[in-house]
């Protein structure tokens, strides 16, 4: 007993915590059929500052309430507060949106001006009340060409954003047939990940019709290893935005083959492009994405990582120049023991070294911001883990600053700019590589680890090379299917 009253404050009582806590539990509990009504009915995606709450579980609706404490500043957000907001929601027909709990509660405190709740939430979202659906549209038809990390991580979001089927809709796979029973091998790789755990969802194989079918979506298997071989219109395929995973091809030449099928439309390598393709970072020069574009990159991921930082660390304080140096976690393309590599070091054991190579992150940086062509130099250092990797920003400023004034500006930009889905902020000292896998944001800044010293700045910046980027990719995607639904509060 002398030992839990040193523990516990005299005032706090252990019922009444886990009263509370039982009551807020109830809540959560309640918020669930609210959500999903309101996406599958209405294409309206809820998140509380960027933590998605579809298909979540009471818990983790409790762990996102407890994470708005970083940005609120002043506790965690009530979750009174939030169901307020979702009732109200779901007793309007709304049109297709994004609505951020965390900053709506945010916002009506600043805003709200004698107020309720309520109306405060029907007023904000009035652009999208009473909104007609459109019944007629169909989404938009989306392939893989290609079935590895990236495309299996792609596979998992866009399944779990199919919502009402209005959006991208997977509609197929291209692979090469590897072997004997090689559709059960992809459903397997699809359904089981080392690093990113188990699909969150159903999967059946359809092995009369090469099919897989995951959360009631049908994809069609297609064994090719010709990319202008393919009849896509034969699947029931039309209009389509192929995705090439592979990095096969990276110039106009390479990918316009795909354009050559019967049903696709527009091509996104997943990949740095080459010549006079655009190299997309989105957040950042996504709207230079014309509808008459066929082909456009996504980049690459520790470019896609550090170009938001660098844009705003610039537009704030000017870069004079620097150096970028990354950390990143091995991959496929080196091997598991020495043996014959055509890469420099790259033949060396990728789980027993830490291996030097180049990257072309820092000069891809002057695509997507030409101001800071000829500033940056980089190179990279493969570790021996296998996701989640560290950009490390050597910056001269033109701007004197200091630690603690950066920190706070990277940490209003991560919550209030356009920039919130690009940069995420932690400020711990205990936080490791793993913490971030399944990180959606493109990159993290670690408050803790910010070094600053009048115009010499020193960034850490974390991000999940693979999921991370693969939500960067969709963000893409959808800027080109034009499936951007509108973003609140305003």
């Amino acid at each position: 007993m002398s030992l839990l009253k040193k523990v516990l404050p005299v005032t706090v009582k252990p019922d009444a915590c886990l009263a509370a806590w039982i009551d807020r539990e109830a809540l959560a509990e309640e918020m669930i059929p609210l959500i999903g009504q309101l996406y599958r009915k209405h294409q309206v995606v809820t998140s509380i500052y960027g933590r998605g709450l579809i298909g979540r579980s009471p818990i983790a609706l409790l762990k996102a309430h407890r994470f708005a404490r970083h940005r609120l500043g002043d506790g965690e957000l009530a979750i009174s507060d939030s169901f307020a907001i979702l009732k109200t929601m779901s007793g309007l027909a709304l049109g297709a949106a994004s609505v951020d709990l965390g900053k709506m509660v945010a916002k009506f405190r600043r805003e709200g001006s004698g107020r309720t709740l309520e109306q405060f939430t029907r007023d904000e979202l009035a652009p999208i009340s009473e909104k007609q659906q459109d019944n007629n549209r169909q989404g938009t038809d989306v392939v893989l060409y290609g079935f590895g990390r990236i495309g299996r991580l792609l596979a998992r979001i866009l399944i779990e954003k199919t919502g009402s089927g209005e959006g991208l809709k997977l509609r197929a796979i291209v692979v090469r047939k590897g072997a004997e029973g090689d559709l059960l091998k992809r459903a397997s790789l699809l359904r089981r990940d080392s690093v990113h755990g188990p699909f969150n969802g159903t999967l059946m194989v359809d092995e009369a019709n090469n099919c897989l079918i995951a959360n009631g979506n049908r994809i069609q298997v297609i064994y090719s290893a010709d990319p202008s071989s393919v009849n896509y219109q034969q699947y029931g395929i039309d209009n389509a935005l192929l995705v090439d995973n592979t990095g096969k091809w990276r110039d106009r030449e390479g990918l316009s083959l795909h354009l050559n099928c019967p049903g696709i439309a527009r091509v996104l390598l997943t990949a740095p492009g080459k010549g006079d393709i655009k190299n997309i970072v989105h957040g950042i020069n996504n709207r230079d994405i014309k509808d008459d574009d066929p082909i456009i990159s996504a980049a690459s991921c520790t470019t896609n990582a550090i170009v938001p930082v660098l844009k705003a660390i610039n537009e704030q304080y000017g870069i004079e120049n620097g150096h970028v140096e990354t950390v990143h976690a091995y991959t496929n393309d080196q091997n598991l023991i020495d043996n014959f590599h055509k890469g420099s070091r790259r033949g060396r054991s990728a789980p027993l070294n830490m291996v030097l190579t180049e990257t072309g992150a820092a000069t891809a940086v002057a695509k997507a911001l030409p101001e800071l062509a000829g500033k940056l130099t980089g190179n990279a250092i493969r570790v021996p883990t296998p996701n989640v990797s560290m950009a490390i920003l050597n910056l001269n400023l033109k701007t004197a600053s200091t630690r603690d004034e950066i920190n706070e500006f990277l940490r209003q930009t991560a919550m209030h700019s356009d920039l919130h889905k690009q940069i995420d902020y932690v400020n711990s000292q205990e936080v490791v590589s793993s913490d971030f896998v399944g990180s959606r944001h493109a990159g993290v800044v670690d408050a803790g680890a910010t070094l600053c010293t009048d115009k010499r700045l020193v960034l850490y910046v974390w991000y999940d090379n693979e999921f991370g980027y693969s939500c960067q990719v969709v963000r893409v995607m959808e800027d080109m299917a034009r499936v951007n639904p509108p973003a609140f509060p305003r």
